[in-house]
């Protein structure tokens, strides 16, 4: 569902403190199908050594090679190609399209890399084609894409970097087993967050990140940004209240709570009463989930993850409450 770049950011950093040199390469432009959108990029090392990719696999030979002479020369390449009917077909795709890739050292972007790992929101990168000049600035949430953009004699690529998505969930309940399933099919980063070690153990919760602190402890300690989506499940105050303290603080995109409107309307008097104002609790989803009549767990999982999802496309909306108990 949301591509992540960071890692691959990550190794740009640890290749260039090894010393390595290293080539980036971005899709700045498609027509009709192509394997992989506008702003994909894949990086790429003296020795031919890859990370990402610009598409299924039928271009990535000739970026390579276009890599080895853009480190030797310094100067950005932009490389055209068309991709036939034939080998759209072997990487999925019902035709052929056009994909422009832009080729460039990192020079331009060493001074930005910590800023743009370290930032809690979109961030957008200006690259001009021509010289390899970039610029950095925060994005605004929910705004432009990634595009290329012409004018006179200037060719400018701006990327925005989305936030990964991120799911954090409080409690290790049953329905949590089911959203776990369910985000990690969308490749969304999870982790369940329960200090009682009966519900949060290995064997009920396999090959996830399972954190066994207080959920305010384990959310203050990690980094919630934009992409970052908290939900609570416990039915416990005690763990779900001082979780959605530190969500209503941070930049989280969606906030939900699970619960009957008896049960939220007592949790809006709580959140009230430890001065957080009405405009901040409307934040909150509750009770959580779209409206589609769930009973079993996962059915309510299902309405969960498709209402953090349309938050996330679609942005603010009028929301549908569900019944949920």
């Amino acid at each position: 569902m949301s591509a992540d770049w960071k890692p691959i950011w990550q190794n740009i950093k640890s290749w260039h403190e090894a010393g390595r040199n290293i080539a980036l390469a971005t899709v700045v432009d498609t027509w009709g199908s192509s394997p992989r959108p506008v702003g994909s990029f894949m990086i790429i090392d003296q020795d031919g050594n890859m990370e990402g990719s610009v598409s299924g696999g039928c271009i990535e030979g000739a970026v390579i090679m276009a890599a080895g002479e853009v480190m030797t020369s310094g100067r950005p390449r932009i490389l055209d190609f068309t991709i036939s009917n034939d080998q759209a077909w072997d990487v999925g795709l019902s035709c052929g399209g056009r994909v422009r890739v832009l080729v460039e050292t990192i020079t331009e972007k060493l001074p930005f890399i910590d800023k743009i790992l370290m930032a809690g929101g979109p961030v957008v990168l200006t690259t001009d084609c021509h010289t390899g000049a970039t610029g950095f600035a925060a994005a605004a949430k929910g705004g432009d894409k990634s595009r290329l953009v012409e004018e006179d004699d200037q060719v400018i690529f701006r990327q925005i970097l989305e936030q990964p998505l991120q799911l954090m969930i409080i409690g290790a309940v049953h329905i949590s087993q089911a959203m776990v399933i369910m985000a990690q099919s969308l490749d969304i980063a999870v982790t369940v967050i329960d200090p009682r070690t009966s519900f949060a153990s290995p064997d009920r919760f396999r090959d996830i990140n399972l954190c066994t602190d207080w959920p305010d402890e384990a959310l203050t300690a990690r980094q919630i940004t934009s992409g970052t989506a908290i939900v609570t499940l416990t039915h416990d105050p005690k763990l779900d209240d001082p979780a959605l303290e530190v969500a209503l603080n941070s930049d989280a995109f969606f906030i939900a709570s699970l619960g009957s409107k008896k049960t939220h309307a007592a949790r809006v008097e709580r959140l009230m009463e430890k001065g957080f104002d009405a405009e901040q609790i409307a934040r909150i989803h509750g009770p959580a989930g779209l409206t589609i009549g769930a009973k079993t767990p996962a059915e309510i999982a299902l309405s969960v993850m498709a209402q953090m999802i349309s938050v996330y496309r679609r942005g603010s909306e009028p929301r549908e409450r569900g019944e949920l108990k």
